[in-house]
């Protein structure tokens, strides 16, 4: 197909899911300099592997798994103009991304718990790395609750319907993308050390 083919609305809808397939490989970039700084620091001599990896960041897998779960549900119920039950999965995917936010610092907290600390004596390039990496994360995950409060306030608007949900589709482009993001740092995170 010829991207200046269709309607102003197909080629605004094109345009805007471009940028954020952009938006998408520029943060892909972002972790993947952060991994390999990670797996190149791996040789220095106070590199320390007895850092026992936190069950919130475990947790926090399953969690923003459903989350994922029950936002591509949303969609399929706008699909089937079940505006009701698509609201309340937009609902549950919110709570699950605070829920899943939390569940970081509750790691955070694990770590220091077990005497790591993101800087100072009581911290090693391991947990320097992994608050780095997490908490860039973090980052990404506060812009996904933005774009989770905007999805909502639309839906709460009846802005999406079954032939109009572009700012939920962006939405959700985001979300998963935050999603399978973190189902790479947390492999990553548990498997190399």
């Amino acid at each position: 197909m010829d991207l200046t083919e269709g309607t102003r609305n197909e080629k605004v809808a094109r345009s805007k899911k471009t940028m954020m397939w952009f938006a998408m490989i520029s943060m892909t970039m972002t972790f993947a300099g952060l991994t390999s700084a990670y797996v190149v620091s791996k040789s220095r001599e106070d590199w320390a592997v007895d850092l026992q990896f936190p069950n919130a960041f475990i947790t926090s897998l399953f969690i923003i798994l459903l989350s994922s779960a029950t936002l591509y549900a949303a969609k399929f119920f706008i699909q089937k103009e079940n505006q009701k039950l698509a609201t309340l999965l937009i609902i549950g995917t919110f709570l699950l991304a605070i829920n899943f936010v939390v569940l970081q610092f509750i790691g955070f907290e694990d770590m220091m718990g077990q005497g790591y600390h993101f800087t100072g004596p009581t911290s090693n390039i391991v947990s320097t790395f992994m608050f780095i990496i997490i908490a860039t994360h973090l980052v990404h995950v506060a812009g996904g609750l933005i774009v989770l409060t905007v999805v909502l306030i639309n839906q709460f608007r009846n802005k999406y319907q079954k032939n109009n949900m572009l700012g939920l589709e962006i939405g959700s482009m985001y979300w998963h993308f935050v999603d399978v993001l973190w189902i790479y740092l947390f492999l990553f995170l548990f498997f190399i050390r």
